[in-house]
């Protein structure tokens, strides 16, 4: 295993300064939820008074710190998605608890699309773990290939429960190897691999040195050298506009009276820049960038601005403004990859809006070409997508919009599908 050498060399240059978003995901019974526990008890994030309400038979029970839902608690499972906080003094966490059950695949896909890493949870009881070609849960490859698809930039497997089998070091050795194994034949990049026990609180927050022959970091520190995900530098300048702001009052004429603001999704954004309008293909030069106080200054992608342009021209909520060269042209028709919220199924010739940005578009679904297999992502002839199901769709757009492939742009890339009578948020597209 060499990823404590891999890992330290691509920490160095990561960005830690700001919070780190990380999911927990796995299998049902893994202990993603007394992880979660042990995280927030051994950083000193849980208040004595709610320790005590958890005290089972002398105990602390630290799943209970997490399950919040009475109906989690009954039925001992994560139903929902419940953000926790809780910092270091190196940084800042928010922590997604992932639901495990198949039948919560969209709770997993929301806490994912905003995730910067993903921890996914391995249970050493449940696995052959003597053996040398053991067989993972469907559970495990599930989540691993559902957070590869969502493009999570960290994915770190933590092999849990390792206190409570005969030979710990053996145990470790063939799992993390049937996990590089999955990991290389699936295409997912592996940041680090981690023995620990949630319950007892080892590797967790403190190290446990040479424990199961594992000389690394604990999961704490793998986390606290985690960078976030990485503004869309490197793709031309587009910014979704949010809110216009008129200046009745402004006496310059060398520039328009209007102020637009948003936060840039890709590029940057500098005076004397030429934009076009989306999608009225209208073009003008940035004449002002401002700050949220109202400051002249650049903006890189993933800050807030206002943009005042060079002249008049008609912007509004919903508009993109765009690089003059080098942007993605408006499509009619898009290829995508489509996780499934509604209750009801997705099918073909069935009506919804599209929310791009701020924009709002019609789309019909024109086709449903395949439904992936969640557990090994293999494509399925299916002619409706049920709830929790993912799928390759071809869906058609009453107006353009500029999208890029979401393997090239997470922002620019993505799209919500809403119910046009309920509004319910339906789908979570990918383009492809």
């Amino acid at each position: 295993m060499h990823n404590e050498q891999h890992f330290s060399a691509k920490s160095s240059e990561s960005n830690t300064q700001t919070a780190l978003r990380f999911i927990t995901c796995g299998s049902v019974d893994d202990g993603k939820s007394t992880l979660i526990g042990r995280l927030l008890v051994d950083t000193k994030a849980v208040l004595q008074d709610h320790l005590a309400g958890v005290q089972r038979s002398g105990e602390t029970d630290l799943a209970l710190l997490t399950d919040g839902l009475s109906a989690e608690r009954e039925q001992g499972i994560t139903i929902d998605v419940a953000y926790r906080y809780f910092n270091t003094e190196a940084r800042k966490f928010i922590i997604g608890d992932a639901p495990g059950h198949e039948q919560y695949t969209r709770n997993m896909v929301t806490a994912a699309s905003s995730a910067d890493a993903a921890v996914v949870l391995v249970d050493a009881i449940k696995l052959d773990w003597a053996n040398p070609n053991l067989q993972l849960l469907p559970q495990t490859r599930r989540h691993s290939l559902l957070v590869n698809l969502l493009r999570v930039p960290s994915i770190v497997f933590a092999i849990n429960k390792l206190d409570a089998v005969a030979d710990r070091a053996v145990a470790y050795q063939n799992i993390a190897g049937a996990l590089q194994k999955f990991a290389k034949e699936a295409g997912i990049t592996v940041t680090a691999m981690v023995p620990v026990s949630a319950l007892k609180g080892w590797n967790v927050v403190d190290s446990q040195p040479d424990w199961c022959g594992y000389t690394g970091p604990s999961l704490l520190s793998i986390l606290e050298d985690l960078p976030v995900t990485p503004a869309e530098t490197d793709v031309a300048f587009s910014f979704p506009v949010q809110w216009v702001e008129k200046f009745h009052d402004s006496g310059v004429t060398t520039q328009g009276r209007r102020v637009f603001w948003g936060r840039v999704a890709t590029g940057s954004v500098e005076p004397g820049q030429t934009v076009k309008v989306f999608p009225s293909g209208q073009t003008a030069v940035v004449s002002q960038v401002l700050s949220a106080t109202r400051q002249p200054q650049n903006k890189a992608a993933g800050h807030s601005a206002g943009i005042v342009l060079d002249r008049e021209v008609d912007v509004s909520r919903g508009d993109w403004l765009l690089a003059e060269h080098g942007s993605p042209e408006g499509q009619r028709q898009l290829s995508t990859t489509i996780a499934w919220m509604d209750d009801e199924p997705l099918v073909a010739g069935r009506l919804y809006w599209a929310l791009h940005g701020h924009r709002w578009v019609k789309a019909r679904v024109q086709r449903v070409v395949h439904r992936l297999n969640v557990n090994t992502l293999a494509e399925e002839e299916a002619t409706e997508l049920p709830p929790n199901a993912i799928g390759h769709v071809t869906l058609t757009l009453q107006e353009p919009l500029a999208t890029l492939p979401f393997a090239q742009s997470r922002i620019l890339g993505a799209l919500v599908l809403v119910d046009t009578a309920s509004h319910k948020t339906s789908g979570a597209v990918l383009v492809n």
